[in-house]
């Protein structure tokens, strides 16, 4: 696999963002563990002049459907959600296997934003997840701004080209209107106990505005691979994409602008 990750482009220092569907990878000694080591293989390994591999984990919190039109939880529910703790809480299910194993991984950080979390691990991880804005968590000074500073990439083993996390920092960009904003209650774990605050940011479970189609991050990786940029190959028996972050940012913004703007 590590062979197959550096055919694909990757190289030592490198920043990777990855979101890998396990199952199609193939069988494996040591399960998605053995992903993880190949990529920290290829970039460079831990700590010193390596890179740093990054995975979106969101949170596996579940109570969306106890919000009311106003974004708040029910008071007879509020002390049965468990609070948002980075050290503690699953990352979400949707996400698949390789996640929660990037974010519970031995040196492992993860990012503050429950929705818009990141774990990294690696030489950088620490500045990836570092002050991650609880507000627009997808915008500027999350951990996918700071990738597409870093001239990372993002890799994609097996897993549907429409979840591209990276792309919902294009739709923060964006100069397009009528973006629709999503604003609810989270619960999180202090010291001195559950705090709860609203939090504010652009939609992510729906399109971004009315007219696109659900799937419409796949149309724009996939106009941007057939302009001859990025890379298609193999992981194991998995289909693998790999992409320049801020190339395929600049490159969805335009697409944005120009169908919506």
């Amino acid at each position: 696999m590590r062979d197959d990750i550096e055919r694909l482009g990757i190289r030592p220092g490198d920043d990777v963002m990855v979101h890998a569907a396990m199952s199609r990878v193939g069988r494996l000694l040591n399960g998605p563990d053995a992903l993880i080591g190949a990529l920290l293989d290829a970039v460079g390994g831990m700590g010193g002049p390596g890179g740093t591999i990054l995975a979106y984990t969101d949170w596996d919190a579940r109570y969306d459907e106890l919000l009311d039109r106003d974004g708040r939880v029910p008071e007879a529910w509020r002390a049965h959600v468990p609070p948002f703790d980075p050290l503690a809480s699953r990352a979400a299910r949707d996400n698949g296997i390789l996640a929660e194993f990037v974010q519970t991984y031995p040196g492992s950080r993860r990012s503050g934003n429950p929705g818009a979390s990141v774990a990294a691990i690696g030489a950088d991880a620490a500045w990836f997840t570092a002050d991650h804005p609880l507000d627009y968590g997808y915008g500027e000074g999350s951990p996918l701004a700071k990738l597409v500073a870093a001239r990372g990439k993002v890799l994609m083993v097996g897993a549907p080209l429409d979840t591209m996390t990276l792309l919902h920092h294009a739709e923060h960009l964006a100069r397009i209107p009528g973006k629709r904003v999503r604003r609810h209650e989270v619960p999180f774990a202090t010291p001195a106990g559950t705090v709860w605050r609203m939090v504010e940011e652009f939609e992510t479970a729906d399109p971004v505005v009315p007219g696109l189609e659900e799937d419409y991050f796949a149309t724009i990786v996939e106009e941007f691979l057939a302009a001859g940029r990025g890379a298609r190959g193999l992981v194991g028996d998995a289909p693998a994409t790999l992409v320049d972050a801020a190339e395929i940012t600049d490159f969805a913004v335009g697409w944005l602008e120009r169908r919506v703007g």
